[in-house]
């Protein structure tokens, strides 16, 4: 099986959830998060198959979605707006995504990492 590892190569997160799939030996195709920003459907389909709110899908502790002001926004936009917002720009989204196809985790917990993909 080899996943998609949607990353951003200097994010401290995404470093220790790769180090966990190297140490693991799980093959994974990375995948740079701004030079390859997930398509709205591909958004669409992550957050529907992760069973979290779209929102988890923001990296609110980023620069870019402080300035945008968007812990303010959101709770007015629709799941649309949303969804093209974080297609626009790979800093807005929370990471890594890992996917398989079926199943996605968002972020990087050990302990969800050991039950989705061990």
């Amino acid at each position: 099986m080899s996943l998609k590892f949607i990353h951003y190569p200097r994010c401290t997160t995404c470093k220790k959830a790769q180090k966990w799939l190297d140490d693991n030996g799980i093959k994974y195709d990375a995948i740079h998060i701004v030079e390859q920003t997930p398509t709205k459907e591909e958004l669409k389909s992550y957050w529907e198959k992760s069973g979290l709110p779209l929102k988890k899908f923001f990296n609110t502790s980023g620069q870019k979605y402080r300035s945008l002001g968007l812990k303010d926004k959101l709770g007015s936009m629709s799941e649309e707006e949303q969804l093209e917002l974080l297609a626009s720009d790979g800093m807005l989204i929370k990471r890594p995504i890992v996917t398989d196809g079926e199943k996605v985790t968002l972020g990087f917990k050990e302990e969800e990492f050991e039950q989705t993909w061990k």
